[in-house]
């Protein structure tokens, strides 16, 4: 099947899918859609075939192709293994996207593994977290960000989150306006919705092994950029951090998929 019969789809309205290895058992994506959009990634043969749903944007440039790419990469390879992808409806007959959109995020946080290269959609703000990053979350103080060109770069919650590591995930690879980011007098490292660390930036660029050689940073990429840098002088750090990290204002908080976010830049 590559295709619902007619008036099949209008009557699913808004649902989520997984799309699943035969070889494994293993859900390799979970999307939303409407019509037959859970066939688009079948039907396709290159990142560039699947329709976009415009919402992962950044300086008007749509952040699909790694998802993609990995997503048909995989299709592809089940395909000349004489096998066809399982697809699963997981929930049909929504009848809006917001709750199309928190049913997705929640799948997406579920599975691990998935070719979906960003979080669920509000993840980073409402996603799966413990018990005492829910009470930090709303108890912390507020950051007051003030009047500085900053970048505030979502990043994932780890077992040691010392300076070192922060700041070695914070400043590799991302999909960043180099131009912006070149402004910006200071980068912040924020897990759900808490500043955790303020660096300054020495140099920013294309993220490939000539630039970032250490067996860390495996993943390259000549549209995407890191950065060279170091810890924020003393006196910064305790304004945007202090002892146990500090909370954005509501306003600036990382609610999409997109892990950046530019202040005053």
């Amino acid at each position: 099947m590559d295709t619902f019969p007619a008036g099949v789809g209008e009557k699913l309205q808004f649902y989520i899918y997984r799309l699943i290895d035969p070889r494994n058992g293993e859900t390799f994506y979970v999307g939303k859609g409407k019509g037959n959009r859970i066939f688009q990634h079948i039907n396709a043969t290159l990142a560039s075939d699947v329709t976009a749903n415009g919402s992962d944007d950044v300086d008007g440039d749509l952040m699909l192709d790694d998802e993609e790419s990995l997503k048909v990469k995989r299709i592809n390879d089940i395909r000349r293994s004489g096998l066809n992808v399982i697809h699963i409806i997981h929930r049909h007959g929504i009848d809006n996207a917001k709750t199309a959109y928190e049913v997705e995020a929640s799948l997406i946080d579920a599975y691990s593994g998935l070719s979906n290269k960003s979080a669920g959609h509000h993840s980073n703000d409402r996603g799966p977290m413990h018990a005492q990053e829910i009470v930090d979350k709303y108890a912390l103080p507020e950051v007051d960000l003030g009047n500085k060109k900053l970048i505030l770069i979502n990043i994932n919650s780890s077992d040691h989150n010392s300076e070192q590591e922060l700041l070695d995930r914070v400043r590799y690879a991302w999909r960043i306006s180099e131009h912006r980011a070149k402004q910006a007098d200071f980068i912040l490292a924020v897990i759900h919705g808490i500043v955790r660390g303020i660096f300054v930036a020495e140099r920013w660029l294309p993220a490939t092994l000539d630039n970032f050689p250490a067996t860390r940073f495996a993943e390259t990429s000549s549209s995407r950029f890191g950065f060279y840098g170091k810890k924020a002088p003393e006196e910064v750090w305790n304004h945007y951090v202090g002892a146990r990290g500090k909370r954005l204002p509501e306003g600036v908080r990382h609610k999409g998929q997109n892990p950046i976010r530019y202040y005053n830049c």
